[in-house]
């Protein structure tokens, strides 16, 4: 049952045609509109060009806005009851669990590949095939943590308010991550608030097959770490929705 309800949540996220477009479109334009408007300029005290610097961190960006959006079903299938339908099945917590993750996971790879394709096509982004490979499935593994907190979002909010607190969390950790804007520019109390943010680690993997000296160790890491504690999150959270039942 388990394996049939996987195939059921990925068949489910394939066939949303119009998420797929906004998956696609949303980060690719801003990619292309920042790009653009700093065209040819070198991001402050990092010696790379901001068409690249852009690349990792829109990557990054659009990688947490569709893997945040997997809350918005759970939500909604907690406040119809699907949820309390599904815990008197067969099928275990960790199938669901994983069901959504895996929904989350798949649709994170295209949006990061679509943004890598502009980089490269329209932008002149040029990487040794091991660079894209760097970038492409660092980000995507990265994405994890954000893919649990879509769920545990899923799980806290009502159907009602599952978009506005899943939007909130884009604008969060895209700006203050540094995935939107290049956190080197931001003062120095405010890098401080970034450093803390899942999402600015995530775009230091992005940034990574750029630099010299990257940190891709330290923030693969700290990606691991709020994997950890955002999925004990999720577990205790849905165990205790378990018990009311």
């Amino acid at each position: 049952m388990s394996t049939g309800f996987l195939k059921i949540e990925v068949k489910r996220v394939i066939r949303a045609r119009k998420f797929w477009i906004v998956a696609f479109l949303f980060p690719t334009l801003l990619y292309l509109m920042q790009a653009n408007l700093f065209r040819g300029e070198v991001v402050e005290r990092t010696g790379i060009n901001f068409s690249e610097h852009l690349l990792g961190g829109l990557a990054a960006f659009g990688a947490l806005f569709v893997a945040l959006n997997v809350g918005t079903r759970v939500a909604i299938e907690r406040s119809t009851g699907w949820q309390r339908q599904l815990r008197i099945t067969p099928l275990s917590p960790t199938s669901y669990l994983t069901a959504k993750l895996a929904a989350a996971m798949v649709v994170a790879l295209p949006a990061i590949t679509a943004v890598a394709l502009t980089g490269a096509l329209l932008q002149g982004v040029r990487l040794p095939l091991g660079g894209w490979l760097q970038l492409v499935l660092g980000v995507w593994v990265g994405t994890l943590p954000f893919a649990l907190l879509g769920v545990f979002i899923g799980q806290v909010a009502t159907a009602e308010s599952v978009q506005v607190l899943t939007s909130v969390s884009h604008m969060l950790l895209g700006v203050l991550g540094g995935a939107l804007f290049p956190s080197v520019a931001f003062p120095e109390w405010l890098q401080a608030v970034s450093a803390v943010m899942p999402s600015h680690w995530l775009a230091v993997v992005g940034h990574s097959p750029f630099e010299a000296d990257s940190r891709l160790g330290l923030a693969a890491l700290v990606l691991a770490g709020w994997t950890i504690v955002l999925g004990a999150a999720v577990t205790l959270r849905y165990v205790r929705d378990s018990a009311r039942v």
